[in-house]
């Protein structure tokens, strides 16, 4: 079978769409998958993947994409790939650079890089719409020299398909199993749960300002705050006495957390990027059988409904999340119904077998 390389200068090697769902069913399809990173953790080989460190990025976002892209084309070209799949905006330039020497590449667009570039803090507010304006076009241009583009959601592969040789869907759902609910589960305590990057946008706020009008009610959040100055404005919040966190926490530790949980939290604020996305720990929240407390964007509102596993709200007022926390607390039979209801749907329709189907086929078209 043909070696392929997954190639990051961005992500951990233990990356839960590249190695574990991608790189890892690569390998189970018989390909040699080869996984460059650039951590300093060394060389290692995992589950069948060999893992390349090209070596510890420097200090700063800007001295990490001038070094470690020219790093990781040596490496890759010394590896001698048939295709070569990236996952960072900022390896476009290399993608461009092993596609003129006839090597297949394809660029993984987790993101809508140029909706996302409106919302990040760290660049003055009046640059980000004139830089997410011309990052479009720059990312336009790098695609139409590139094999092909998997998007991580529909929103995406559809922006991309005008543009790309080829495209593919592959959506960021979760393992049938890894987060299932055990045949003898564990009683659910007084307690709601958010997993994921602790951010402004993503609603941690409005979740904390929640928590005093349902007393009784722990919080587990678990996550890496957006900057110590959010995390010291949350600890600042009365509801932040009704708040258990966990930090960054692992898989077995995810799981855990849920299990104990009776509903899950995913009140993303109504910015560019998030609109048209498919958050992965919504989906994770309803395979773990817990009803879901989402934001009440469109495309959010018709999987919830369609599917009853959970109620929508506006993530921008704190008294609806707390009103749909309360509402869940009080109707025990209705949160197992949403639950089940959840997790059928995640067993017919929002699992990674799914998407991993999507993935083989189309590498066999790329390299046929």
């Amino acid at each position: 079978m043909p070696r392929i390389v997954h190639l990051t200068t961005v992500h951990p090697r233990d990356d839960i769409r590249i190695f574990h769902k991608e790189c890892r069913s690569l390998a189970r399809a018989g390909y040699e998958v080869i996984q460059v990173v650039g951590d300093g953790l060394g060389d290692a080989q995992v589950d069948g993947v060999r893992i390349v460190d090209i070596g510890t990025p420097p200090a700063g976002r800007l001295a990490r994409m001038r070094r470690q892209p020219r790093l990781a084309l040596q490496r890759v070209l010394a590896l001698q790939p048939a295709l070569v799949h990236f996952h960072d905006p900022e390896l476009l330039p290399v993608g461009a650079a092993l596609a003129r020497r006839g090597i297949v590449a394809v660029y993984d667009a987790h993101e809508d890089v140029p909706r996302q570039i409106l919302t990040k803090q760290w660049i003055p507010a009046a640059l980000r719409a004139p830089l997410s304006w011309a990052f479009e076009r720059y990312e336009n241009w790098r695609v139409r020299q590139l094999s092909g583009v998997v998007g991580a959601t529909p929103h995406i592969t559809a922006r991309f398909a005008p543009l790309a040789r080829r495209a593919a869907n592959v959506s960021n759902f979760p393992f049938l199993d890894e987060l299932a609910v055990a045949a003898a589960p564990q009683p659910r305590g007084n307690i709601v749960c958010y997993v994921g990057g602790i951010t402004r946008t993503r609603g941690a706020r409005e979740m904390v300002l929640a928590l005093p009008q349902v007393p009784g009610v722990t919080l587990l959040l678990c996550g890496r705050f957006e900057d110590a100055a959010l995390e010291a404005e949350l600890r600042a919040l009365p509801g932040w006495a009704q708040v258990d966190y966990r930090g960054q926490v692992g898989r077995a530790q995810v799981r855990d957390v849920m299990a104990r949980s009776f509903a899950g939290l995913v009140t993303l604020q109504p910015m560019p990027s998030y609109l048209d996305s498919l958050p992965i720990k919504m989906f994770e929240y309803m395979s773990a059988q817990l009803p879901v407390i989402a934001s009440n964007f469109p495309q959010w509102r018709e999987i919830v409904e369609v599917h009853g596993c959970g109620l929508c709200v506006n993530p921008l007022d704190p008294n609806a999340i707390a009103d749909a926390i309360r509402l869940l607390r009080d109707a025990p039979d209705r949160v197992r119904a949403m639950g089940e209801s959840g997790r059928r749907a995640v067993d017919e329709v929002f699992n990674w077998p799914q998407a991993e189907r999507a993935l083989l086929a189309f590498y066999d078209e790329l390299l046929r």
